[in-house]
């Protein structure tokens, strides 16, 4: 979930007729948002959110809170008093050298110090109360980098990062780390310890590019199978990969296939506000269009994104939304827009993009070849085959040469679980059709279609020895073997 602590609206918004709409602005850490509950009552949106976490738990839901301990909403040194600054200003906040100003790593005017006592340990009786109050199950930390900095650089040792560890409740809970902030240094994608997971936007960017074949194979594999570069080291495991295409900050999955550009004109901002490397591409036509073969391609890149986002090694996220198509009408930076833009609509959407999510879901839930819970090729599976096997378009091993070449695109590969649950991909980015030919008979030799993203409907079709299998344009095939 987006933000739910108790916090306000920036002052220069109010003067645009806008409000703070995601949360990010925090001045309560011990409260649900009052404006949240439903019954209006004061104070009863305690209860209306113990109540939601409990209805979650019965159908089977964790509840994974997204919290800002990094700045409050008293903004910069021009800001309100409204708590910390009023009560202790050079104890809740970093301060620069002459003391009147304060030190911003996050962008927004403030940052909390973390590396005062004091403060330390309201962050953590916060958490404490969400989990054992009202059992909560995770946190994802805003511009976590921040909250590492002891007291300036990022040390993965810092008095936050071991107060966490040490305690015996918030050790146990899940923790995903947003591992950057705007400070020096802050870029921190994987470098947090273990028991952490963190914000993979490496898998996004790459991601993006490979379905616009601007980038290579080598690329694709290395996040398509949980960033083992960033994240082995360290001595952790795939699922510390929080994968995405899409957050809540950017395009959404629909606006990432329809617009090259930005377009947040709403926000009043004449524009200059949100990314501006979206890494996107508008399949023709910048926005809604009427033409047939650009929105059938834009209905195929979405099929790509979340069969890719959905099948990788690590722990897939997945944009409230983007399973219905939905779309901002190209605003990156919905932040402030507390309507159309941002609500969910719940009635209307693709239901066929639906259910071709559900079908992924229910391949990853179903196969464990899909959730690896070690990096590939750090041991032999209990068959007497690799549990991973990459080849060109003839069938051939992937040579040095081929990973090396940029010009490289296709790919195929076979992935092979402890329980010899064996699977084929093959990936076809570019825009014209390529016949990849089968592995050799030892990895299998019927094989049958469980999915391609340019026929979403097809299936069972078997396939057996080396079979030749043509791939269409900016597709991809998943081939399970027969048992």
């Amino acid at each position: 979930m987006l933000p739910i602590h108790h916090s306000i609206s920036e002052e220069f918004l109010h003067g645009r007729g806008l409000t703070n709409y995601w949360g990010y602005s925090s001045i309560g850490f011990f409260a649900p948002h009052a404006a949240y509950a439903a019954t209006g009552d004061q104070g009863e949106q305690v209860n209306e959110f113990k109540g939601m976490v409990k209805a979650l738990h019965r159908a089977g839901i964790e509840v994974i809170l997204d919290v800002v301990y990094n700045h409050t909403a008293e903004s910069d040194h021009r800001g309100p008093t409204l708590a910390f600054r009023g009560i202790d200003n050079a104890s809740y906040y970093r301060l620069d050298g002459d003391r009147r100003r304060y030190v911003d790593f996050t962008g927004t005017g403030n940052t909390l110090d973390t590396t005062h006592p004091s403060v330390l340990r309201m962050v953590m009786d916060s958490l404490r109360y969400w989990v054992t109050d009202c059992h909560v199950d995770g946190f994802r930390f805003d511009l976590a980098s921040t909250l590492a900095r002891d007291p300036h650089d990022f040390n993965r040792r810092s008095s936050f990062l071991a107060a966490i560890h040490q305690d015996p409740v918030l050790s146990q809970v899940k923790l995903i780390a947003e591992p950057w902030d705007l400070g020096s240094g802050g870029y921190q994608v994987g470098g947090f310890p273990p028991c952490w997971s963190e914000w993979n936007d490496a898998y996004r960017d790459t991601m993006r590019d490979f379905w616009r074949a601007q980038t290579n194979a080598a690329a694709f594999a290395g996040r398509f199978t949980g960033s083992r570069d960033l994240f082995r080291e360290a001595g952790r495991a795939p699922w510390a990969s929080t994968n995405f295409i899409t957050a809540h900050d950017g395009f959404t999955l629909r606006d990432l296939v329809s617009y090259n550009g930005k377009h947040n004109e709403a926000n009043l901002e004449d524009n200059h506000d949100g990314r501006d490397d979206n890494r996107s591409w508008n399949c023709g036509a910048e926005g809604p269009t009427d033409a047939p073969e650009v929105n059938a391609l834009r209905e195929l890149q979405q099929r790509n994104f979340l069969a890719t986002l959905l099948l990788s090694h690590g722990t897939p996220m997945l944009l409230a939304g983007d399973e219905r198509g939905r779309s901002q009408g190209g605003n990156n930076n919905a932040w402030c827009q507390d309507n159309e833009t941002s609500w969910l609509d719940w009635e209307h959407g693709d239901e066929q993009l639906l259910a071709f999510t559900r079908k992924l879901l229910e391949l990853r839930r179903r196969h464990s070849v899909f959730r690896g819970e070690r990096f590939l090729n750090e041991g032999a599976p209990e068959s007497s085959l690799p549990d991973a096997w990459w080849f060109r378009t003839d069938g051939r091993a992937m040579a040095q040469r081929d990973w090396q070449t940029p010009e490289t695109h296709e790919l195929g590969v076979y992935l092979n679980s402890d329980e010899g649950d064996s699977v084929v991909f093959l990936l076809n980015p570019t825009p014209e059709a390529v016949t990849f030919r089968l592995p050799p008979r030892r990895f299998g030799f019927e094989w049958t279609l469980e999915l391609a993203t340019a026929m979403p409907d097809a299936a069972d079709e078997v396939y057996r020895g080396r079979a030749a299998v043509e791939v269409a344009a900016r597709s991809l095939m998943l081939l399970r073997r027969v048992r």
